[in-house]
């Protein structure tokens, strides 16, 4: 069992940055491939990045290539998105998701899922 807790949201102006941490329980974190979705009001929750579990391999959205990274710090059981650039139209909650395949891109094939973060972006 993998237990996900998301933080690091908030409310930030266009063009501003945040950086999102998914703190996870357990000894195996290194075995997991991870990833980020988020969920806006009334959408479906979508891809935004995933990093492979030893860290070398990364995916991302088109939407949010250039500006967030993904990565992540197995001695501290932790991954990150550093999203820089922000806009009004990355405002969603935000996931963390955790499997042990990786290069994963759709909600449904990852097992485990944190309660999320709030992320919102004013114009």
């Amino acid at each position: 069992q993998v237990q996900l807790v998301e933080s690091g949201g908030g409310l930030v102006q266009a063009g501003g940055s945040l950086r999102l941490s998914c703190a996870t329980s357990g000894r195996t974190f290194s075995s997991y491939a991870m990833g980020w979705f988020r969920q806006a009001p009334g959408k479906e929750r979508e891809f935004v990045a995933a990093v492979s579990a030893s860290g070398v391999n990364r995916y991302y959205a088109d939407s949010v290539k250039g500006r967030f990274t993904i990565s992540r710090g197995n001695a501290k059981n932790t991954v990150y998105l550093q999203m820089n650039s922000l806009k009004p139209e990355d405002t969603a909650v935000y996931y963390c998701a955790a499997d042990r395949r990786e290069g994963l891109l759709h909600p449904y094939q990852y097992t485990y899922w944190g309660q999320g973060t709030q992320v919102t972006v004013s114009s």
